[in-house]
């Protein structure tokens, strides 16, 4: 046999032991989305909603790892809208990230943009919102991420998988509520109802037949798909007489664990596996979800209920009339206000780290960053009366600066490097005053205002601790970075302590996420890398706070190698 031959053999043998899953490339995945007007009822009270394509909740995407996705986006309604796609890496792909003014100018009335980008190294839960003004109250939807063909999850297969999207009904018109809120210097209304997959259910005044009922088989595996689409409120959730097993935060898996509620934060999302009774439990039960409350400010202090109901064993003996019977078990849900459920909840989260999903853990730290993040006031405007702390008007700050955002995006600024007189670089890396972080307050409670941004060169490994500040009271603050995941090495109560605290530091497997709570009166420590080439936005995910200023932006400028470079703006991306 001639070397040649051999050589040949040989390659197809080593071939033949390569899984097939790994020469499966992705596909290229289409999507359209109108941007239009519907009439919606919840809480008989009907009203013209901003959705996509009619939808409320909006549809779901579902597409597996490796996929490419063109989602056209298509504006039929006289607000500008933008899309911002949760947590997914958009690695080169800035452009399609989506936050009105940072990444893109918003796509006005009558225009359209094809958001294009690849799924690269991610699978399991995330979503998809808008992310200009407060919009996003009725435009979102899931995005279902599947593993690889051929690529089984690491835990048992489940008989069905089930979206559970948590969201809110308003009655008012959100964009008035906001419109008013930042007018008037106050707090914002709050929602009327929380829903389940856009539905108040049987707890709410009128609204017992939008219920989401749950209908399971005995003896099976579901895995639930929870999203908090809530817009300032964390939750609880839990099913009656029922064990939850998360596998899985912000689409990264973690160590199995069993757990009779979860926590959620708004922009967060959890697998869960529901491992329904052996046999015709006799019952149905409720699955129900109301607010984990840290802060002062007003909420909606109401739950929600969906029903858990069991396919009864022969169609005949159970009908609809007799399920109505059958007794209705309801969970018991912790206080509003249980930060030790909330702080062991989180604790108990840690990273898979197998072999096959590593965490790798930046183990040095280029860059050290302290950020302060929490309420403050601004000035009243003259000839005004506000209705903020002693007549002034309510602000959020990330180390004591309230984030503007531009006119133009500051992508498009950084990409063709036009950023005079858009923003600057020099966000302080620490507080400029340091204070008693976590005592008591500073008599002057002032922000100031700025577009500042922070500069990371390509692969920066970044340590940032996030710490709360008891200006105008402590609070849980969930903070969403945008372009990346992080690490959770670390977290604790009262101020950080850069001398003690990293000596508890997990660097082997901490959560990975790209959304955690800030403990109130507490801090966290993350830990990333910069391999993202483009500007990305972290802000935090209670809508409010991020209206009031609770927001600031990352430039990762490119590396050497091709792949290390944003790539151009599309062509269609929209103008200001």
């Amino acid at each position: 046999m001639s070397s040649f031959l051999r050589v040949l053999l040989f390659i197809c043998i080593a071939l033949s032991f390569i899984p097939e899953h790994a020469f499966v490339a992705g596909i290229t995945r289409r999507y359209k989305f109108d941007i239009k007007l519907q009439n919606v009822t919840r809480l008989c009270h009907t009203k013209s909603i901003i959705t996509v394509n009619g939808q409320f909740p909006g549809p779901r995407i579902v597409a597996r790892e490796g996929d490419q996705l063109l989602i056209q986006v298509v504006n039929h309604v006289r607000n500008n809208v933008s899309l911002h796609w949760h947590g997914i890496r958009q690695l080169q792909t800035g452009w399609a990230d989506g936050p009105a003014y940072v990444t893109q100018c918003p796509i006005q009335t009558g225009r359209s943009y094809v958001y294009n980008f690849t799924i690269v190294g991610q699978r399991g839960t995330l979503w998809w919102h808008a992310h200009i003004s407060w919009l996003r109250s009725t435009l979102y939807g899931p995005i279902i991420i599947l593993p690889k063909l051929g690529v089984p999850y690491p835990f048992v297969k489940p008989y069905k998988e089930v979206p559970i999207v948590f969201g809110e009904w308003w009655n008012a018109d959100t964009e008035a509520v906001i419109s008013q809120a930042l007018q008037t210097g106050g707090g914002p209304n709050v929602s009327d109802a929380y829903t389940i997959n856009g539905l108040p259910g049987p707890l709410y005044n009128c609204s017992a037949k939008d219920t989401f009922k749950l209908r399971v088989k005995p003896g099976k595996t579901y895995l639930l798909r929870l999203i908090n689409a809530v817009l300032d409120e964390e939750l609880f959730f839990s099913i009656a007489n029922h064990t939850l097993k998360v596998v899985d935060v912000d689409a990264l898996y973690v160590k199995p664990f069993e757990t009779d509620a979860i926590l959620i934060a708004p922009g967060q999302t959890s697998n869960v596996l529901l491992k329904t009774k052996p046999n015709f439990p006799n019952a149905t039960f409720f699955m129900t979800a109301r607010p984990y409350v840290t802060g002062q400010g007003t909420f909606d202090n109401s739950t929600v209920a969906a029903i858990l109901e069991y396919e009864s064993p022969s169609k005949t003996s159970h009908s609809t009339l007799s399920i109505k019977k059958l007794p209705l078990f309801k969970p018991v849900l912790p206080l509003l206000n249980d930060t030790s459920f909330a702080t062991k909840y989180s604790n108990k989260l840690r990273s898979l780290a197998s072999a096959q999903f590593p965490a790798n853990v930046p183990q040095k730290v280029d860059k050290r960053f302290l950020f302060t993040v929490g309420l403050g006031t601004s000035p009243c405007h003259s000839n005004q009366t506000c209705q903020g702390p002693n007549g002034t008007r309510f602000s959020a700050s990330v180390n004591n600066i309230s984030f503007a955002l531009p006119s133009t995006a500051l992508l498009q600024a950084h990409f063709f490097g036009q950023s005079n007189g858009v923003y600057t670089s020099d966000f302080p890396t620490t507080p400029l005053i340091p204070f008693n972080y976590t005592g008591t307050p500073p008599n002057n409670t002032m922000v100031n205002n700025g577009t500042k941004l922070v500069v990371l060169p390509f692969n920066t490994s970044v340590e940032l601790i996030v710490q709360d500040t008891s200006i105008l009271g402590v609070e849980s603050h969930p903070l969403h970075l945008h372009g990346f995941n992080f690490f959770v090495v670390g977290q604790g109560f009262g101020n950080f302590n850069p001398n003690t605290d990293p000596a508890n530091f997990n660097l082997v497997d901490p959560v990975e996420r790209n959304t955690v709570g800030v403990p109130s009166g507490g801090w966290v420590a993350l830990r990333f890398l910069a391999d993202n080439p483009g500007v990305w936005f972290m802000h935090c995910h209670l809508e409010i706070h991020t209206s009031w200023g609770l927001k600031m932006a990352w430039v990762v400028l490119d590396g050497k190698l091709p792949n290390q470079k944003l790539l151009p703006p599309p062509r269609d991306l929209p103008k200001c």
